[in-house]
């Protein structure tokens, strides 16, 4: 595969299409960074192997804890490896737009879909990843009623598919003067940041561009210029819109992004249409639905619905501990042989 791609690009006509050579480019590096990852390992378990050897023939114990500590780290790489190889999709290596909206409860499901940005807040900050609010619709007086934003940093895309769903919280309600138990309810939608403009032909004919003043988070600039913008995609109907930048140029170029990504899920489910697929799977934000559930009472659990997957450590995995669930849903598709977006 390397080979072939190395020959591509010595073709006298590769730079012909930029945008087909840049994507070639991004492939064969990461083929690269990825054939180099396991020969430095491979190179490493040799190391091990000799000393190990060494301790073994001189009857050196001082070594073991030395040989112990790097084994173990060589371990965690190959399971990193292991999960990176899981990611089969064409756009897994791709930025990940989170989209979460709030459903059946009320107040309480405001608060819910707070909880669950910061969870994921989290998980991106345990993996050094960026994460970009675009869009953020506040909830009456309590929580968010619905925010977009952008996770960064490799297979973002094809970690966080698997979160595509209605997640369901139990819990004794903050809100409730008589500490009764409440039910919430929260959609989330991930579809990938596509940069390639010609994977959705987006003419200016069809875009309906409006501005207005930002709301919610953003600071003090937010009231006094009219620097968000909403974009209505006139034959599809999608609507995007950006408030997260003080700049109405900088907040227009995201808002084309996430609706050519958005344009480009929407061809690829018309496609699909005869399966089961992500949007079809949300269903209703409310009971039934749910691909998770968080319960604090009347016992404490976080489930997931499909793998089978769960845990007792709630707060752990609301402070973004969800790499067992990610695992789970990996090799969940690989077993059933499901092939995601």
């Amino acid at each position: 595969m390397i080979q072939q791609l190395e020959g591509k690009t010595t073709q006298a006509d590769f730079w012909s299409t930029p945008q087909e050579a840049q994507t070639t480019l991004k492939t064969l590096t990461g083929l690269r960074a990825t054939v180099e990852h396991w020969e430095a390992l491979k190179g490493e378990v040799n190391h091990l192997r000799e000393l190990l050897e060494l301790s073994n023939h001189e009857q050196e114990t001082s070594l073991l804890p030395e040989i112990d500590q790097r084994l173990l780290g060589v371990m965690q790489s190959v399971h990193q490896l292991e999960i990176q190889a899981k990611f089969t999709g064409p756009h897994d290596d791709y930025p990940a737009i989170v989209t979460l909206h709030a459903g059946a409860g009320g107040t309480e499901s405001c608060d819910w879909v707070e909880r669950l940005l910061r969870m994921y807040r989290r998980w991106a900050e345990r993996h050094d990843r960026s994460v970009e609010i675009t869009d953020i619709l506040p909830g009456e007086g309590v929580g968010v009623k619905s925010v977009t934003c952008v996770i960064g940093g490799p297979f973002a895309y094809g970690s966080l598919k698997g979160e595509i769903g209605v997640h369901r919280l139990v819990r004794i309600s903050p809100f409730d003067a008589n500490k009764r138990r409440h039910t919430s309810f929260a959609s989330c939608d991930i579809i990938p940041e596509i940069e390639d403009a010609t994977v959705a032909d987006i003419q200016e004919s069809d875009l309906r561009i409006d501005t207005y003043r930002a709301s919610g988070h953003g600071g003090q600039h937010v009231n006094k210029t009219d620097s968000a913008v909403r974009i209505t995609h006139l034959p599809s109907s999608l609507v995007v819109q950006c408030q997260n930048e003080r700049s109405q140029y900088k907040n227009k170029q995201m808002a084309l992004k996430i609706l050519r990504a958005r344009l480009y899920e929407l061809e690829q489910e018309k496609k699909r249409a005869a399966l089961e697929k992500h949007y079809t799977e949300k269903g209703e934000i409310a009971w039934g639905n749910q691909i998770r559930s968080y319960v604090f009472m009347p016992y404490q659990l976080v489930k997931d619905h499909r793998t089978g997957y769960e845990t007792s450590q709630v707060e752990s995995v609301l402070d973004g501990a969800l790499d067992p669930f990610i695992e789970a849903y990996l090799a969940h598709q690989v077993t059933t042989g499901r092939r995601e977006p």
